[in-house]
């Protein structure tokens, strides 16, 4: 058995004839999640620390013998005490129960609770006890999430076309999907996670009340009790350390998603408008919205960014063309099977007044056949695609006064598309 805590006194004196004092010190220690004990009129008879600090407390003494009353507004309270009383009547226990919390100092918290009857020795209940695991980062996540969904919408309206939500919805789906994976992963652990065994060292202590000491010293299965709590306060502290990188990840992915929301605005106001732009910008602009997906699958880009005027375009137009072409070059990469997946980004002075972007990939390349036929519209080599992408694009180019074309030897040897702009009247390049 490890050496006993310092600090037992964060159990009540009127819970040591339910409890070993030395054996729940050292859980309620350091369990990381939030673990309390109550009578029967909801006042705490026992915490862990982690439950004294979730109530801005230090010391044991200033909760013992209070109720939620004391921190929660009265209908938090008063819903909660209803819980318990439930559980108390029923012998049931309430499990991973979600709740939205007002303190009253003004917090807002979401939580998932467990409650379970607490019985003495005659098997009467005399309050209950349980445990609460704090999930106000994924819940703080879901509603940024929906909110950027919000604005997604509004983005689209603002521009008056349906092809802007179409663009932002297929740039923002690789982030969508990383989103997805970490709010599937917090979901599994809360699920997963081991309050059971919680339930199960309760009663198997009740079970043993009356001999506690030597059937914690003497029983081949009481000897295996410490180390069972010590075991599932390190799954705890595990459980707590995997979420809080999840939801960081969350987090990451939703500032990226707005990110990719406030630049399509930005072109989105700008619609139909002809201006002087700088090539590289437009490049580096959609290289940004495709950031996320090329890094999650491991897609090495390079610049030769050559000395170029500035084209003249509509810069909405334009950005949705390389955005569509870098995310394709994207998939080229996935489908070619090379050992380095490599996109190339290139600026150059094509013929006089004229400037190309191209985007290259050592990627599954285009059959010599298709040369023709990929920019028809509904035409696509993908089992999910549906053949507007490129069709769009190519018109979108023209109407601009522009061309898109693409070069391939064939299956295999990858394939450079190239955007050929007008620039800006009687300038040179610089």
């Amino acid at each position: 058995m490890s050496a006993p805590v310092s600090d037992v006194s964060l159990v009540a004196p009127s819970a040591t004839l339910l409890l070993d004092r030395v054996l729940v010190a050292a859980f309620l220690a350091h369990v990381p999640d939030f673990v309390h004990f109550k009578d029967r009129e909801g006042r705490f008879i026992a915490v862990s620390q982690s439950k004294l600090r979730r109530n801005g407390l230090a010391h044991q003494n200033e909760i013992l013998g209070k109720s939620d009353f004391d921190f929660f507004t009265e209908k938090d309270a008063l819903r909660a005490k209803n819980d318990e009383d439930e559980v108390m009547r029923t012998g049931v226990s309430m499990v991973d129960k979600l709740e939205h919390i007002q303190w009253a100092d003004g917090r807002e918290t979401w939580s998932l609770i467990n409650k379970m009857p607490l019985y003495d020795a005659q098997g009467v209940v005399i309050g209950t006890f349980g445990l609460t695991k704090d999930v106000t980062a994924s819940k703080v996540m879901e509603k940024a999430l929906e909110k950027t969904r919000r604005e997604l919408i509004d983005a689209s309206r603002l521009a008056g076309m349906a092809e802007v939500a179409t663009g932002v919805l297929h740039n923002v789906g690789n982030v969508l999907n990383s989103l997805n994976v970490s709010t599937t992963v917090i979901t599994t652990g809360l699920r997963q996670s081991k309050t059971d065994s919680l339930t199960k060292v309760g009663n198997l202590l009740k079970k043993h009340q009356a001999d506690l000491g030597a059937y914690l010293t003497h029983d081949p299965k009481g000897k295996l009790v410490p180390g069972f709590i010590e075991s599932l306060a390190r799954h705890f502290a595990d459980d707590r350390t995997r979420l809080l990188k999840e939801s960081e990840s969350l987090q990451k992915n939703v500032d990226h998603i707005k990110e990719i929301v406030s630049m399509q605005q930005s072109y989105a106001t700008t619609v139909g408008v002809i201006e002087p732009l700088e090539p590289a910008t437009l490049m580096e602009d959609a290289l940004r919205m495709n950031s996320s997906a090329l890094l999650r699958h491991e897609v090495h880009v390079e610049r030769e960014f050559g000395a170029a005027p500035a084209v003249l375009v509509d810069r909405g137009k334009a950005l949705q063309i390389l955005i569509n072409l870098i995310s394709n070059a994207k998939y080229a990469t996935e489908a070619g099977g090379q050992a380095k997946k490599m996109i190339v980004l290139r600026i150059a002075v094509g013929a006089p007044g004229r400037v190309q972007l191209s985007i290259k990939d050592n990627g599954i390349g285009v059959p010599v056949e298709n040369l023709q036929r990929i920019f028809n519209h509904g035409f696509t080599t993908k089992a999910t695609g549906h053949g507007f992408g490129l069709h769009s694009s190519a018109n979108a180019a023209k109407e601009m006064k522009g061309s898109l074309t693409v070069q391939s030897d064939g299956t295999g040897t990858g394939a450079t598309f190239i955007l050929d702009l007008p620039s800006v009247a009687g300038s040179t390049a610089v």
